[in-house]
């Protein structure tokens, strides 16, 4: 099998700057494709002047981004034109297989992605394209190729779904046991009544004797993400938790993340290993009277309205009152435990069908491209 670069069987095509003056969103022109519109497959920003033919993009047409995150995508919007810092791929050698090339440019692109340095934003430049390197089989042995994978992706694709509607499974049966939290008869509690609230906090990393060779759990919220915690990232010492004012949290402890960046404000993870965590984390101690995953599952459903909680001011943040004066329901614990065991037999089912995932992950990172 030889090996070639892209640019030896590919012409690559940058995008041209046209006058910024002439977009207009009335629809008037034609589409005009930027880098956000790359992946969503179309645009809202529309070109009203002349151009030239060779900047017209059909749908099907291969396009890569080339500031911010470096991806290949085929283009499936209406005929449009192809602004700058976009570029497209057109196959010139009839012994490529554009299917081959699809799965394999991505895997080179994210390499180049990672190793680029950058201050704002990572550019990518034609030259660099072109100067990507790849085995190319015969276009025959190319196509199983890509058919192969086609099927791992259909597949993977069709796991992540199925994933997905476990979730809203239990989303469905919490409604059918309990209803909506307005109208519900159940009683309602602030979480202060029923609960102990705390949080945690960071030693110095300047001081070895909290870090080096720890044994101890530390959430940050990074890890605070729906889900069970049997393990974190980081971990502290006994001679930390010993002399700082670190609290070490029991199983089945409820970590909410009171802030962070993006969409973590909100999101919460049940403990099942004792744990320490940072200051951003509060903590749901367990009581003796409440199933701490019915409580968990509740916080994860109202997750809007919790992160709703901490709007205002210049930093939104959630606090320890906060989630103290937040209600919940409380219906009998045998319900509560009902709940509890449904949701058990749907974890089972759903991490048989997350270690498929993963199988199909792993299909596709090693497969023979």
């Amino acid at each position: 099998m030889k090996k070639v670069k892209l640019g030896e069987v590919c012409e690559i095509l940058s995008g041209y700057a046209f006058k910024s003056s002439q977009f207009n969103d009335n629809k008037i022109g034609l589409p005009l494709i930027r880098i956000r519109d790359v992946e969503r497959g179309f645009s809202d920003t529309y070109f009203e002047g002349t151009y030239s033919e060779e900047y017209l993009i059909k749908n099907g047409d291969l396009l890569i981004t080339m500031d911010g995150s470096f991806i290949l995508k085929k283009w499936e919007g209406d005929l449009a034109l192809l602004n700058q810092r976009v570029c497209k791929i057109k196959i010139t050698d009839k012994s490529v297989d554009e299917g081959y090339i699809s799965w394999l440019i991505p895997k080179f692109l994210k390499e180049i992605e990672d190793k680029t340095p950058f201050v704002t934003v990572k550019h990518l430049s034609v030259a660099k394209i072109k100067d990507i390197s790849f085995v190319l089989p015969n276009k025959l042995e190319q196509k199983l190729i890509a058919k192969k994978l086609n099927t791992i992706s259909q597949i993977y694709d069709f796991r992540k779904i199925q994933s997905e509607k476990f979730n809203e499974l239990v989303k469905s049966r919490f409604n059918e046991m309990f209803g909506d939290f307005y109208t519900t008869l159940f009683p309602k509690y602030k979480i202060g009544e029923k609960f102990e609230v705390s949080s945690g906090s960071t030693p110095s990393r300047d001081n070895k004797l909290y870090w080096d060779s720890g044994t101890i759990n530390w959430v940050k919220t990074t890890e605070v993400i729906n889900r069970e915690i049997t393990e974190t990232e980081e971990k502290i010492t006994k001679f930390a938790l010993e002399n700082t004012s670190l609290k070490l949290f029991p199983v089945d402890t409820i970590l909410i993340a009171m802030y962070g960046q993006g969409q973590t404000r909100g999101r919460s993870a049940i403990l099942k290993v004792e744990s320490t965590s940072n200051q951003a984390c509060g903590a749901i101690f367990p009581n003796k009277i409440d199933n701490p995953v019915f409580i968990w599952h509740q916080l994860m459903l109202r997750y809007s309205e919790l992160r709703e909680l901490g709007r205002g001011g210049n930093q939104p943040n959630l606090n320890g009152q906060l989630i103290k004066n937040f209600e919940l329901i409380f219906p009998p614990l045998a319900l509560q435990n009902e709940f509890a065991d449904f949701v058990a037999q749907v974890d089972k089912s759903q991490f048989a069908c997350e270690i498929a995932i993963k199988v199909w992950r792993n299909s596709l990172k090693f497969s023979i491209i």
